[in-house]
């Protein structure tokens, strides 16, 4: 997309970020306004691009799931434009006080949310990232530099193309906020970028990213696979409980947040397996399952260890019965990706249980998986699903986008004042935050 070497392309991005961590939060939403006006003028453009993918994917024999997020419509293009203007229309996370303290007099402790400076965001198939990790990028001040899947590399150029046009339609704001790179290369280039680069978000396999890791020194933060679960409960609402697990597999099987194993507690499995068989077979979904299962439905083919920790992504469910919820969570938590859990149950103790204990960065009672999205949660776009233990996790919005910085003001007071005989002694006392 450009002549310049990643370095060149890191360098332009770190100014970029200097310039828009001091944006008032009015360019910001006008520069995100002008890029929804851009994607939703250029939908023609966007889809007679994305066509082109599609014929090279399906040339290059690449899974469907991989397919089904690479595809766009008209629909898909206006949901990028609603995501965009969503994100228009949240708080700007810059600037807020989340501390002060008055450490004596004259002498007062801030602390305010700040930009991160330059993420690197690298993705699979899906097109629509690029205006999500975009608009999420600018409104919290960071520039970004974007990698996408080959099989996208038509839809993302065209994409990315439109929000520079619309960046440069708004004075005060660089360009190289917004930039692209395109092969393998560039991307072990990048990686090597830790004096320009903040942060690196990799959005794949558990493989995907832990080769990033391990092959940066720049902070990253992993969005992985999604190996979730849904746990029908012996007290759980049958009519309810289906139509939840038929939601969570069914609705988008190709995204992360779909699930792949569900469980069922022994009590209730001969009532409701059948009904759930029945209805997964209709709709073409392949079943695999425990032994226990097995004995229920007998049609059903055996689940193999590996079933346990798959995401299929695809029209594909492996079935467990379990003895209880404190069996369901053990499993969960050995064979899960830390990504969304769901439980459904009328006990609220029992679900109790099960949301403090499964360790994922989402944990839902009584609803499906897929609500675990950015925008359902009311984050705006999301930049992806975290499932990291450190610094933001589950659906990284704004606030994930944003660290923070500490400003000290002062009269003319020394650190000697406060040390020694007859040292002066620190307030310390809180102050408002509003």
């Amino acid at each position: 997309m450009t002549t310049e070497t990643v370095s060149e392309i890191a360098a332009i991005a770190k100014a970029a970020a200097l310039q828009l961590a001091h944006l008032s939060t009015e360019v910001k939403n006008q520069t995100l306004e002008e890029i929804a006006s851009a994607i939703e003028k250029g939908c023609a453009s966007i889809l007679e691009a994305n066509a082109k993918d599609l014929e090279f994917a399906e040339k290059e024999n690449i899974p469907g799931p991989l397919i089904a997020r690479l595809r766009l419509n008209e629909n898909k293009v206006m949901g990028m434009v609603k995501g965009i203007r969503s994100v228009v229309r949240l708080e700007d996370p810059v600037g807020q006080r989340q501390m002060a303290m008055e450490m004596d007099q004259g002498l007062t402790l801030y602390r305010l949310t700040c930009p991160i400076g330059v993420i690197g965001a690298i993705f699979e198939s899906r097109p629509d990232a690029v205006p999500q990790i975009s608009s999420l990028c600018l409104k919290s001040g960071n520039a970004v530099i974007l990698k996408g899947g080959r099989e996208a590399q038509n839809s993302n150029k065209i994409i990315v193309s439109l929000i520079r046009e619309a960046i440069g339609r708004v004075d005060g704001v660089a360009v190289g906020a917004v930039q692209m790179i395109e092969t393998r290369s560039e991307v072990a280039d990048m990686l090597r970028e830790e004096k320009n680069i903040n942060l690196v978000i990799p959005r794949g396999s558990n493989e995907f990213v832990k080769y990033i890791q391990e092959n940066t020194r720049i902070p990253v933060l992993g969005h992985s696979e999604g190996i979730c679960h849904g746990f029908i409960d012996s007290k759980a609402d049958a009519n309810k409980a289906i139509a939840v697990v038929l939601d969570s597999k069914l609705q988008y099987p190709a995204a992360c947040n779909a699930m792949e194993t569900l469980l069922v507690h022994e009590g209730v499995a001969q009532k409701i397996l059948p009904q759930l068989n029945n209805q997964f077979r209709a709709k073409n979904v392949e079943l695999v399952g425990c032994e226990q299962t097995r004995k229920i439905i007998p049609e059903m083919a055996p689940a193999v260890e590996a079933d346990w920790d798959s995401e299929y992504t695809d029209l594909k469910l492996s079935v467990k019965i379990v003895s209880d919820v404190s069996e369901a969570i053990e499993f969960i938590n050995l064979h899960g990706s830390g990504h969304t859990d769901s439980i459904l149950t009328e006990d609220a103790s029992c679900a109790e249980q099960f949301l403090n204990e499964v360790d994922s960065s989402s944990v839902l009672w009584n609803a499906s998986t897929r609500f675990a999205d950015g925008f359902r949660y009311g984050l705006g776009a999301e930049i992806g699903i975290s499932t990291n233990k450190t610094h933001a996790r589950g659906p990284v919005g704004l606030d994930g986008l944003v660290i923070y910085k500490y400003k000290l003001i002062g009269s003319g007071q020394t650190v000697a004042e406060y040390s020694g005989e007859n040292a002066r002694e620190f307030k310390h006392k809180p102050l408002p935050t509003s």
